[in-house]
């Protein structure tokens, strides 16, 4: 049974990130606000690797990290003729090192190493159909390490399923641009998260409404607005990511 969950939730995930039409079109479109051809790219939770995708088509170059294996090994087929990715099997955290990884083997895109978060998710109706059924031990990393072998990236996309304040933790010196998954249900996340990069530069903010590839406000906010804005309904409908900028008045 596991290997046939494992089967059923790789082609969900690749249907999902790389058959949709367009979508590689507009992510394109949307992340040439944030980096150029030339840039470096830190992917974290790069999973099916869509995103990685629209970054090497923009020229950039790519360090795909991905924690599951069977996801690490596909990034590595789907890019192993293109010389500008780097795919990286680990998570990235707090510290080098090892840990734990909870696995849902049908619904991947949950697979987390934070405790407190899967633990939390658990008991909400939205994640009723899912089931962690699946745990390995993984290597770790952190950003500061990635930084210090790959040199400063110029945006670095987060999306590790509440092991973002641990990402963030991580990281002593601010990148000029980032984001990372906010959830409705679990904005104390998000609210960790602005508060770790206030402390690392001066940074200002917006937010996406699922896969709108769309900013949602006209101007760029502070932390605190952002997190008032976090908490209104057109927020509150859906998961999202936030999205941090240094030097924006």
């Amino acid at each position: 049974m596991s290997r046939t969950n494992r089967t059923a939730g790789m082609l969900r995930s690749l249907a999902i990130y790389h058959a949709i039409p367009l979508r590689q079109r507009r992510l394109r479109r949307f992340y040439s606000q944030f980096i150029s051809r030339g840039d470096m790219v830190f992917d974290l939770g790069a999973h099916a690797g869509n995103r990685t995708r629209a970054f090497a088509a923009m020229g950039c170059r790519v360090v795909a990290v991905e924690p599951q294996p069977d996801f690490a090994r596909l990034l590595r087929t789907l890019f192993a003729s293109s010389p500008n990715i780097e795919v990286i099997e680990a998570a990235v955290g707090e510290e080098a090192g090892r840990a734990s990884l909870l696995i849902s083997e049908r619904t991947p895109t949950v697979t987390t190493i934070a405790t407190a978060w899967h633990e939390a998710r658990a008991r909400e109706p939205d994640f009723s159909h899912v089931q962690w059924n699946r745990q390995i031990e993984i290597e770790t990393t952190t950003l500061d390490l990635m930084i210090e072998r790959f040199g400063p990236p110029a945006f670095v996309k987060v999306d590790v399923e509440g092991a973002e304040p641990s990402v963030l933790a991580g990281l002593s010196r601010p990148v000029r641009a980032m984001s990372f998954e906010y959830l409705p249900r679990a904005l104390d996340y998000a609210r960790v998260c602005v508060e770790r990069l206030g402390s690392l530069g001066a940074y200002r903010y917006n937010w996406s409404l699922g896969e709108s590839y769309r900013l949602a406000e006209e101007q760029w906010m502070t932390g605190d607005e952002l997190c008032a804005a976090l908490e209104t309904t057109s927020a509150q409908r859906r998961p999202g990511d936030v999205y941090a900028r240094l030097g924006l008045d």
